[in-house]
């Protein structure tokens, strides 16, 4: 019988993975709870969970686990989902030309940045070009909540920032894919690049294409079924089968399940299908923040060389995004208020970094340098933003959601003090 052992009191592989998941699931709550009570992301609190139950600390936690790291791999399709549902193609049009020009200059000037700096500190070329990807990202989850915060969101420059928010994960995404090419061997040419950047970028206008016409029918009639959960498990159905869909077009799995959250913004049940795949992330997504952190060599964090790295891949990468919010010259609002909102690089920065690792492109010494650029980024974007905001009258019109990626990234603790 497959399930025998679990009657006769499990095996000592299975007593451990049960170990591990209980410490991580206590672990990250309660130390996400303190980084809220800090005024920090809980995402901040979840990293440093995995930290100190990794195998470089407490040996609980194993991020090379293959449970573990299927779990972690869901955490991930679940995060870009929710971060798909939560993005409106047709706010690029509306905060039009301003809010392109920063999401483009906010991809072009870290990567860049980033490349020639790591390059300069002696990183090879792949590990050079990881950390310049890694500088890309911006956390919209983690923008649009503090911005929400501060009473900024609805303001113009609060809508500048979103949009570019959404453009830099889309372009991320692509960028995303095309190191994860490079980094499994393809050649680093631009005919190369374009012909890893091509699946992306046309799965994602062919899947959003496609879908926006044969998924509003699909929902009507699961709507009719009366059964409790039906439509948010349908939709998250849709998103794996589009997360394999896109790994069979030769794509990465995660641009899938971002086109399945752009596919499916637009629909009614976008408030539904959101809570029902919030309910799931509050299991699998930190799970991922913790593989991310137990994957960190504490004594490697701690190594001149890693030191050295993050330090100057924090000051580019800082550099490169408030220099983009000083991009559109047009633009008379606060820049300075904008580039730093586009600052932190979170989850979507982490998902770099493990990526690196995982291929062996990155060393233990070079992943605690990524990590630390992730942390620190994150760390000072509430107070750098706290300093330069100008007396404006508060927005009662920027509250989040009930729910989404604010509460899987963030936490809710600031939702209920906001």
């Amino acid at each position: 019988m497959p399930f025998a052992f679990l009657a006769a009191g499990g095996d000592g592989h299975f007593d451990a993975l049960l170990l591990a998941l209980v410490a991580t699931i206590a672990g990250t709550k309660l130390l996400g709870e303190v980084a809220q009570r800090a005024g920090q992301p809980a995402v901040l609190g979840e990293l440093l969970a995995g930290m100190l139950l990794g195998t470089s600390a407490l040996g609980v936690l194993d991020a090379g686990e293959p449970v573990l790291r299927a779990l972690s791999e869901l955490g991930v399709l679940i995060l870009l989902f929710e971060i798909g549902l939560h993005t409106d193609l047709r706010a690029l049009a509306r905060v039009g030309p301003t809010a392109i020009t920063v999401g483009l200059v906010g991809v072009a000037v870290p990567f860049a940045l980033g490349v020639a700096v790591a390059r300069a500190l002696g990183l090879g070329m792949m590990p050079a070009v990881v950390a310049g990807a890694a500088l890309t990202a911006t956390s919209i989850g983690i923008s649009a909540r503090v911005l929400s915060d501060l009473g900024q969101l609805r303001t113009p420059e609060g809508q500048v920032v979103v949009g570019a928010a959404v453009l830099d994960d889309v372009v991320g995404l692509v960028v995303l894919s095309v190191v994860g090419s490079l980094v499994a061997g393809a050649e680093l040419t631009l005919s190369g690049v374009a012909r890893t950047a091509a699946p992306a970028l046309g799965f994602v206008v062919v899947a959003v294409a496609l879908g926006s016409v044969a998924i509003a029918p699909l929902f009507r009639f699961v709507e009719r079924v009366r059964v409790t959960g039906a439509l948010g498990i349908v939709a998250l159905g849709f998103a794996l089968a589009l997360a394999w869909l896109a790994a069979r077009a030769g794509s990465a799995m995660i641009i899938g399940a971002f086109a399945a959250g752009l596919i499916l913004h637009p629909t009614p049940q976008r408030r539904e299908i959101e809570r029902s795949a919030t309910q799931l992330g509050y299991f699998f997504v930190p799970i991922f923040f913790a593989a991310v952190g137990a994957a960190v060599d504490l004594r490697a964090l701690a190594s001149a060389d890693a030191l050295r790295v993050g330090a100057a891949l924090i000051a580019v990468g800082i550099a490169g995004k408030v220099a983009a919010g000083f991009a559109p010259t047009w633009f008379r609002g606060d820049k300075l208020l904008i580039g730093l909102a586009m600052v932190p690089r979170g989850e979507v920065g982490l998902i770099f970094a493990q990526m690196g690792l995982a291929a062996g492109v990155l060393t233990p010494a070079q992943f605690g340098a990524l990590m630390l650029m992730v942390v620190v980024t994150t760390f000072v974007t509430p107070p750098l933003l706290g300093a330069v905001v100008r007396r404006r009258a508060p927005d009662d019109g920027a509250a989040p959601d009930a729910s989404g990626i604010d509460d899987l990234v963030v936490g809710t603790r600031a939702r209920r003090e906001g």
